[in-house]
């Protein structure tokens, strides 16, 4: 049997940073996602919802839970919370997409792409430079 070997083995003593790479990706996301929800807060009030209807609080709910998901991946405070709830947005964008193209601005790739990150800092923790301690 062949073994092959990495190519560049003192890569891997970074390897902790990677979830810290995908937290602070993911919450850049999410701050995309509240400056456009903000942006175009009466346009998108005016929407309505099934269920929820035509509020504008639909809108403020949105933006302070995308502005809370990514303050706490951004420093790493409560993260798997944080990617739960991101995983959640991620879901309702990749389902909504297409009947709510102007709430749910992600195209399906890029809510594909922060589901499976969200997932990913669920299972792997925070990384480095976060608040939260693995027990």
């Amino acid at each position: 049997m062949n073994t092959v070997l990495t190519p560049f083995p003192e890569l891997l003593t970074f390897g902790i940073l990677a979830p810290t790479l995908l937290r602070v990706a993911a919450a850049l996301v999410f701050v995309y996602l509240a400056y456009h929800h903000y942006k175009d807060r009466n346009d998108r009030a005016a929407r309505a919802f099934p269920i929820l209807g035509d509020a504008m609080w639909v809108v403020w709910a949105a933006v302070v839970i995308e502005v809370a998901t990514a303050a706490g991946l951004f420093f790493g405070y409560y993260t798997q919370y944080a990617a739960l709830v991101g995983a959640a947005i991620a879901l309702k964008q990749l389902v909504w997409s297409g009947s709510y193209q102007r709430f749910f601005i992600l195209p399906r790739s890029t809510a594909i792409l922060l589901l499976v990150i969200a997932l990913s800092l669920l299972v792997t923790g925070a990384g480095a430079f976060a608040f939260d301690l693995p027990l």
